[in-house]
């Protein structure tokens, strides 16, 4: 992202960019104003207060890609945690369903087999009891530097490639050191196929030795890795999940889209809910990139408040468990 040219002016009588710092002036710009005191009048010039420079000035016109899968009863999810399904909501007085006609309004039933299900927050806690599950994760996770390290050429080759230290070094060489405290997404593009339900079925698939984990963690102290698959590795036992769970570490699994993110310069905003004691989360990944990256939207270019109306009425369909258009 591009840095701003420090504004002109006495910090004390604008507002400044540092949000501590404003937060201070405004205490002391308080002790002048007391009873009977007459407060300054505001500067014609003025500038947005604290971090809503920021926004107006960086993020209004970034680029947002959405890294997540839509969640649906048939994406692909491991055999031993069963089928999802949907279902419309019932009235517990009737046994019928709400609907727009007689209701005003209708909702939605989700039976969902696990919290192991999508794009996905894996908290410690889902392998060891210990440490944080879902719920309990700081809100210090919510924004964060986003690195993203491709491996696409090595599973061209190998379909089964698993991330070294060497591709975190080459990574490196490229474009510097990987920020402490940075999301890193591994890209290898298995996504791609998604939603084929086969997928939950390969023994086959891209992910991250061990040792790579080790070395994101322990020498370049990130915060989280993700990656496309829903496993961290082949290995039998699975042995960087292992690793990570038992050490405190979340990851993320199932993302999406990362051959539309650049491989520096984005940040990751990072959404789950806090379902009490939940050993994972359905997680909402959104890379905010430069405005002139190629790919994403940025504000003003697709409607929000409101909302458009779509031709195509929202409907229940049977044959696909969920509504659709």
């Amino acid at each position: 992202m591009r840095t701003v040219d420090p504004l002109p002016g006495d910090a004390m009588t604008r507002h400044p960019r540092n949000p501590l710092t404003f937060l201070a002036a405004s205490a002391l710009l308080a002790v002048g104003c007391g009873p009977g005191a007459t407060p300054p009048a505001p500067a014609a010039s003025q500038t947005a207060p604290g971090l809503w420079e920021t926004y107006d000035q960086a993020l209004k016109h970034a680029k947002y890609i959405d890294l997540t899968h839509t969640l649906t009863p048939s994406i692909p999810v491991w055999h031993g945690f069963g089928r999802s399904t949907f279902g419309p909501t019932l009235n517990p007085d009737t046994g019928k369903p709400y609907t727009y006609a007689a209701d005003g309004f209708e909702a939605t039933h989700y039976d969902l087999a696990t919290d192991q299900f999508g794009t996905q927050l894996d908290p410690p806690a889902h392998w060891a009891p210990e440490y944080p599950a879902i719920d309990e994760l700081p809100p210090t996770f919510a924004v964060r530097p986003l690195v993203v390290i491709s491996i696409v050429d090595e599973v061209a080759k190998d379909p089964g490639h698993q991330m070294q230290v060497s591709d975190i070094e080459r990574w490196e060489a490229a474009h510097g050191r990987v920020p402490e405290g940075s999301v890193v997404m591994i890209r290898s593009d298995w996504s791609k196929a998604w939603p084929d339900p086969k997928l939950a079925t390969e023994t086959v698939f891209p992910g991250v030795t061990l040792d790579a984990l080790k070395f994101l963690h322990l020498e370049r102290h990130i915060l989280f890795h993700g990656h496309e698959p829903l496993d961290t590795d082949t290995t039998p036992t699975l042995e960087g999940e292992h690793w990570l769970m038992h050490h405190g570490y979340t990851q993320a699994e199932g993302v999406a889209h990362l051959d539309e993110v650049a491989e520096t310069g984005c940040l990751v905003t990072i959404g789950y809910p806090k379902f009490g004691g939940g050993t994972g989360g359905y997680a909402r990944y959104i890379a905010i990139c430069p405005p002139d990256w190629k790919y994403g939207v940025s504000v003003g270019e697709v409607p929000e408040a409101p909302l458009p109306a779509s031709e195509r009425i929202l409907h229940w369909d049977a044959a696909r468990g969920m509504r659709v258009r």
